[in-house]
């Protein structure tokens, strides 16, 4: 695995803290940038667009580079980095010393290859500008029914220039397609700002999922340690799901109205597995679907069909084709012991009614 150290020259770091410093600016020149690219934004209208979001380590990123491989979908990239409010205008600017990336495996440390190109969740940056409220000192409060016309008119601009940018002669996207995991706590106000919006929720097995999410977070907690860039980094970018930046979502107030055990445990993750969960549960209806990722993996060909089916993907042989690149983790052995009977039997029973609604 690289090192941030190794990824990042000290101008690349310069260059990110200054554009994590002026996010008033940034808004400014995207009322700017709105203008100045008029007549290319003129004919984009948002369709249709696709979120896929869950708990991280649920196979949200293999999804979102399967749907981007296809013609028809546009998504944010680490070029869009670090102006990420104003992506045009960074886009015609950073064109001037724009180079070619060779993959390179991601911090997570599990085997998946980024380069300057890679489908990656930078939409957050957006949310973080407007409603600063909800971003805690150590967690994240759900949005409810709050209403933002001034942010859902941003949002709906700053997609359609997202298309933009991935448009070219020989790829017509029109369809927007995000990864955020924390759309898992605004799924609601999404439908509303976008009306025909379909959203996909991978989930796992708990006790698999949990102990991976606490593997994470160790591994995090040593990055954090070792470089303070990339703390600050990931913190800019709205990445709280691990680390010394960790924030979970206080679902149903399930992490402040009772004395939350330590993310170092695998109770942690348990309890948090079962609080998102069972939130996005009272989600599903005919346009918001969960999605098993081991059935998936079990029956790949047949389980990309449905969610071709579900997702109103056109180019549906060209996405179930890909079913070779879904692979079931190798199970690791979880040590129970100092987790209590109660929270072990809560996430098997939503484990149950989760695998009920799956779309596979």
């Amino acid at each position: 695995m690289m090192a941030f150290a190794n990824r990042y020259s000290s101008l690349d770091r310069a260059l990110h803290r200054l554009a994590f410093l002026t996010r008033p600016a940034q808004l400014a020149l995207a009322d700017i940038e709105e203008q100045l690219f008029k007549t290319r934004l003129a004919d984009i209208e948002v369709q249709k667009p696709v979120f896929i979001t869950a708990l991280p380590r649920a196979g949200t990123t293999l999804l979102l580079e399967m749907c981007v491989t296809l013609e028809g979908f546009a998504s944010h990239c680490y070029r869009d980095m670090p102006f990420v409010l104003c992506p045009m205008l960074w886009d015609r600017f950073s064109t001037r010393f724009r180079q070619s990336d060779t993959p390179r495996e991601r911090a997570h440390g599990d085997g998946m290859l980024v380069s300057v190109d890679s489908p990656e969740a930078f939409e957050e940056m957006v949310w973080r500008a407007f409603w600063g409220q909800h971003y805690g000192a150590d967690h994240i409060v759900p949005w409810s029914q709050e209403e933002d016309p001034e942010f859902s008119e941003f949002l709906r601009s700053h997609v359609r220039k997202i298309i933009a940018l991935r448009r070219s002669k020989t790829s017509p996207a029109g369809r927007y397609v995000s990864k955020n995991n924390l759309n898992i706590a605004r799924i609601a106000i999404l439908r509303r700002i976008f009306p025909d919006a379909i959203v996909l929720i991978p989930f796992r097995d708990p006790l698999q999922h949990a102990a991976s999410l606490l593997r994470q977070h160790g591994n995090f907690l040593a990055i954090h340690s070792r470089d303070s860039f990339a703390r600050d980094y990931m913190a800019a970018i709205g990445h709280y799901d691990f680390g010394a930046n960790l924030r979970p979502v206080n679902f149903d107030a399930w992490f402040t109205s009772i004395q939350a055990p330590a993310p170092t445990t695998l109770t942690f993750w348990l309890e948090y597995w079962t609080a998102t969960y069972r939130y996005l549960l009272s989600q599903i209806d005919n346009r918001v679907r969960l999605l098993s990722y081991e059935a998936l993996c079990h029956e790949p060909t047949a389980g990309l069909e449905r969610i071709a089916d579900f997702l109103e993907i056109d180019a549906g042989a060209a996405f179930i084709d890909q079913a070779t690149q879904l692979r079931l983790a190798k199970p690791h052995p979880v040590d129970t012991s100092t987790v209590d009977a109660m929270v072990l039997q809560s996430a098997t029973a939503l484990h149950g009614k989760l695998m009920e609604a799956s779309v596979v």
